[in-house]
């Protein structure tokens, strides 16, 4: 958990709940801790790495009427670039046409994230702020967040400012696999499936020879 995350998380309607449940005590420190640090917390190698490596997340935002909505954003694995310490981007690739997500930020810039490794039982939360940018504004940017190999309309970019992040226990994740990570297990079946069935052949062959 950064600094910053317990002073954005643990509302004073969270703390109470933490009280009567019997947890305060165990985030006292990390509560303290975020409220004395006013700096956003910078991402590590950690995390950058862990982003890197997904191809999906899920984005919520809050709408003008204040219903949070929740959003899955996919790509190419890497698709969301950590450009430094405090900024991550990605493509805003044309969807289903509602825009909701992004009407949202236009009221209200606050969004959190959160993205999960299912082969491992790991996930990462974010909280920040969110602003799009379009190709006559940042056409370099826009390019480089680019995946000319992936089908779909690039419609611009989304930079998120990192205010804070929380990694989760891997708790009630089920480990799911995506066919990429199958495919060197999947592989070696087939091998040995087709190695058997020539030796199955050589065999009846000796039979009726």
């Amino acid at each position: 958990m950064s600094r910053r995350y317990p002073a954005i998380a643990f509302t004073d309607d969270v703390q109470a709940v933490q009280h009567e449940r019997g947890s305060d005590a165990f985030y006292e420190r990390k509560r303290i801790a975020g409220a004395a640090s006013a700096e956003p917390d910078g991402l590590t190698e950690d995390e950058t790495e862990f982003l890197a490596e997904r191809d999906g997340f899920y984005l919520a935002t809050v709408s003008e009427t204040g219903w949070p909505y929740v959003q899955h954003r996919g790509g190419p694995p890497g698709f969301v670039r950590v450009l430094d310490e405090h900024t991550i981007g990605w493509a805003d690739f044309r969807g289903n046409l509602q825009y909701i997500s992004t009407g949202n930020l236009g009221g209200d810039d606050r969004v959190a994230i959160i993205t999960v490794d299912y082969a491992r039982r790991r996930r990462l939360k974010i909280f920040g702020h969110a602003r799009i940018v379009t190709a006559e504004e940042e056409p370099d940017l826009i390019r480089s967040l680019s995946h000319p190999d992936y089908d779909a309309v690039v419609e611009g970019a989304v930079l998120v400012t990192v205010d804070a992040f929380d990694w989760n226990c891997p708790q009630h994740i089920t480990p799911r696999f995506s066919a990429a990570e199958l495919e060197p297990a999947l592989a070696g079946m087939r091998q040995r499936l087709s190695d058997l069935e020539a030796e199955n052949t050589a065999l009846k062959a000796e039979l009726h020879a």
